[in-house]
């Protein structure tokens, strides 16, 4: 018998002596459901202070308290968060408006089709291997269940000590595009503004909220590691996400504006690898990314023991699953090839 913990602390622990610089990227049980903070506190337990990642966290705080069954359980998980240094997430904040969820749950995806908004929808296997599943969905103000993500979202970030441990995102596209950046930004940073946009929303979250109570404003250094500095940390990404002698030149400029949203919006250089790609709003040129990847060293002996199990219980061939240099190098359409270091035994 094999159960999920089990699985989760080998995974996490088979990372740790490979020496592979990123913990490992957790999408956990129960998303969206209701009470859902207790398989998400059990899963930080399992862990047993190896390193991980929770992914899109906010869609995992929940809690079934009130009259509506459906609450915020920020407060339980930054309280996690906050005692397990370990432990590091990305946020998932939910933006009102129109969006599209993009998932490879299939099956997720068709029951969620009756929310679509408008109503259209894709679902579609790969080679029975896979699937995808899109649902186009537009986040209301005034929807009881909408508003209270958005608050758990700004909640999570705002409570959580540690800026390097928490990475700024939206879940794109399920949460809300990333170019809403800047006015989840503004929110981070303007408390004013925030207590404004909380006003708006559906009375009875307004009312609860720990939002209310919160004055913590981020500071522009903050946004920087909670956008920058901190995600190239946790991918071991040494040449990035910093501005030291001998760092890749991703770099954006911006012009102070009234207020963060307004500057954020537009910046007035941003480079990629050294070449101005943006001016003032402006796109100046596309050149071709890379592809980073680890390649830690590992007992090639085991391979015939996975070969074996394959052959009986997987649907392509064992040769498939490896991917080669050639065919990462078509994938980034040979915009070049980074390998990140492995160290084996090392700290991170």
């Amino acid at each position: 018998q094999v159960s999920p913990r089990q699985i989760l602390h080998t995974l996490a622990r088979g990372l740790t002596e490979l020496g592979v610089p990123h913990p490992l990227h957790i999408h956990g049980s129960n998303l969206g459901v209701p009470g859902n903070i207790e398989s998400t506190l059990a899963t930080i337990d399992a862990l047993e202070g190896l390193r991980a990642h929770l992914t899109h966290i906010q869609f995992h705080s929940y809690g079934t308290e009130g009259p509506k069954k459906f609450s915020s359980a920020a407060l339980q998980l930054v309280e996690a968060v906050n005692s397990h240094p370990n432990i590091s997430i990305d946020v998932g904040q939910i933006m009102f408006g129109q969006t599209v969820t993009a998932s490879g749950d299939t099956m997720r995806q068709l029951a969620n089709a009756h929310h679509a908004n408008p109503r259209k929808w894709i679902g579609a296997d790969i080679e029975c291997d896979a699937g995808c599943g899109v649902v186009p969905f537009r986040y209301k103000e005034q929807s009881y269940v909408n508003a209270l993500q958005w608050a758990i979202g700004l909640e999570i970030f705002l409570l959580v000590k540690d800026p390097w441990r928490v990475v700024l995102t939206t879940d794109h596209p399920n949460g809300g595009p990333f170019t809403s950046y800047p006015h989840l930004i503004r929110l981070l940073m303007d408390r004013e503004f925030r207590n404004e946009q909380l006003a708006r929303i559906h009375p009875d979250v307004a009312a609860n909220s720990a939002l209310k109570d919160i004055t913590r404003e981020l500071s522009l250094d903050e946004i920087a590691i909670m956008t920058r500095a901190g995600p190239a940390r946790l991918l071991g990404l040494a040449d990035r996400g910093h501005l030291a002698v001998g760092a890749a030149a991703d770099i954006a400029v911006y012009r102070e504006a009234g207020d963060p949203e307004s500057m954020f919006t537009t910046p007035e250089h941003v480079f990629k690898d050294g070449v101005r790609v943006a001016h003032r709003g402006r796109i100046t040129a596309t050149p071709v990314g890379g592809t980073h990847f680890v390649e830690p060293e590992f007992d090639q002996g085991v391979e015939k023991h996975l070969k074996a199990h394959h052959a009986v219980h997987g649907s392509v061939r064992f040769e498939h699953l490896a991917i080669s240099h050639d065919e990462l190098c078509e994938c980034s359409r040979c915009g070049g090839t980074h390998v990140v270091p492995c160290t084996p035994g090392g700290a991170h």
